[in-house]
């Protein structure tokens, strides 16, 4: 057991350091695009730090601290019970305890728990966020969740780490090409997940300036930042897996999440935000169309 709480402290600061770079890494990207200089790469680091040096006098609530808590209790959730590298002990976390849906599960009880958290603040738009952020999650979970259901059919299996094993051999083993419309709708509701434009309409930063940067200073702030490089790093470990064959090295997880990550990216940087209607018309259309096809074609 003591091996093992070491192994999973390895782990999890591999996947904070990875998250927390990658962010770095595309704030300097778009800021690029935008003809800034940007900040540096580390600046993800430097932030956490500051705020973890400072205090704060105002309260909300309950609810309103424990929102930071919840979230980074689902950034950890999912990480933990997926693996990082496939045939690793060292980097196997928990797969061998959960599934698919229990990942799932986690991604939707951190956001919700922000959510609570950010409606107890004290900002008049908080309401507007929540119900915004509430919104599209429910509508990119559909295609997620259809695709997720089309590769429990294709490997009757709902184990991550059996999913990743069914794809070992060749690349031609991947998800990506033994079920492509599974894959699409995936990448689609990914879009999503990692809110960039024009999926940012919760803190929607070409309007009001809302979110838990206003709201939270810090070591609530800094347990948000963090969390953040454990979740952009988990969610991509748990799409590598599930779609492009996992992992069994470390630069190998580098190169796949780091490729996965720049959809989102150049997505991004190349279309102005939805509006919220426009976002939750766009995740139940063609993606969710996609996504019962990937389904219908695997049970049939």
């Amino acid at each position: 057991m003591i091996v093992k709480a070491l192994y999973i402290v390895l782990s999890v600061a591999l996947v904070t350091v990875w998250g927390l770079t990658l962010t770095g890494i595309v704030r300097k990207i778009v800021a690029r695009v935008h003809g800034r200089i940007g900040p540096p790469v580390w600046q993800p680091f430097v932030d956490i730090i500051k705020n973890n040096a400072k205090r704060t006098g105002i309260s909300h609530g309950v609810m309103f601290y424990l929102g930071p808590v919840f979230r980074i209790a689902g950034g950890m959730g999912t990480f933990l019970f997926i693996p990082v590298l496939f045939g690793s002990d060292m980097f196997s976390n928990f797969s061998f305890a959960g599934d698919v849906f229990l990942v799932m599960y986690f991604i939707f009880f951190g956001q919700l728990g922000m959510a609570l958290g950010s409606g107890e603040g004290g900002h008049p738009y908080s309401a507007i966020a929540v119900a915004r952020g509430l919104a599209q999650m429910s509508a990119f979970e559909v295609p997620f969740a259809l695709s997720v259901i089309s590769l429990a059919v294709q490997y009757d299996t709902f184990s991550v780490s059996s999913i990743v094993a069914a794809q070992q051999g060749s690349i031609f083993s991947w998800t990506m090409f033994t079920n492509p419309l599974a894959t699409i709708a995936a990448i689609i509701a990914m879009l999503g997940m990692n809110m960039h434009s024009p999926f940012d309409v919760v803190i929607a930063p070409q309007e009001i300036p809302i979110g838990p940067p206003t709201e939270y200073q810090g070591s609530f702030l800094g347990m948000l930042h963090t969390n953040r490089g454990i979740f952009n790093g988990a969610k991509l470990i748990l799409f590598m897996n599930l779609y492009f064959g996992g992992a069994t090295t470390i630069p190998e997880m580098i190169v796949k999440t780091f490729c996965i990550y720049m959809i989102s990216v150049f997505v991004g940087v190349s279309f102005p935000r939805f509006r919220t209607d426009q976002s939750i018309r766009f995740f139940l259309g063609i993606p969710t169309l996609i996504g019962v096809a990937a389904v219908i074609l695997y049970w049939l």
